[in-house]
């Protein structure tokens, strides 16, 4: 079944996804379009696999190893105050991470729920803002 995240790691091997921040021993790190919160990324997996418990052993560890160092570097280019980390696979039936920075600049009253809950059509898309901090982002991998 060819995915969204399928497409997007096929661009990013092409070197045709506007959005990778970097290329990680697991697969890429790419900007979430739209920035739902600041410097909203996801870990993809080259190759695409269903799901993380189809990774095994040093596989599986590369990637949750990885998607850390992610969540480590757009804490500190974001300074935000906090990373949510969530696997899901719901809509998208391959294996893909979300690095959501949470900022104390967010609504009150959804700081502290899911990102999900969030009004995603006034995000904004990604743009040079969002490319200039994929650029800190990688510099601090």
């Amino acid at each position: 079944m060819m995915t969204a995240i399928h497409r997007q790691v096929e661009a990013a091997r092409r070197g045709e996804l506007e959005r990778v921040i970097a290329r990680m021993l697991s697969g890429w790190a790419v900007l979430g379009d739209p920035q739902t919160t600041r410097g909203y990324c996801l870990l993809l997996p080259d190759p695409v696999v269903t799901d993380l418990n189809a990774l095994v052993g040093d596989a599986r560890q590369q990637f949750l190893d990885d998607m850390t160092a992610l969540g480590d570097a757009v804490l500190e280019a974001t300074g935000a105050e906090r990373i949510n980390y969530e696997i899901l696979g719901n809509v998208e039936p391959a294996l893909h991470a979300h690095v959501i920075p949470r900022h104390t600049s967010e609504d009150p009253d959804l700081r502290r729920k899911a990102v999900w809950l969030h009004d995603w059509t006034l995000a904004p898309v990604v743009d040079a803002d969002a490319l200039q901090l994929a650029q800190q982002i990688a510099a601090r991998l």
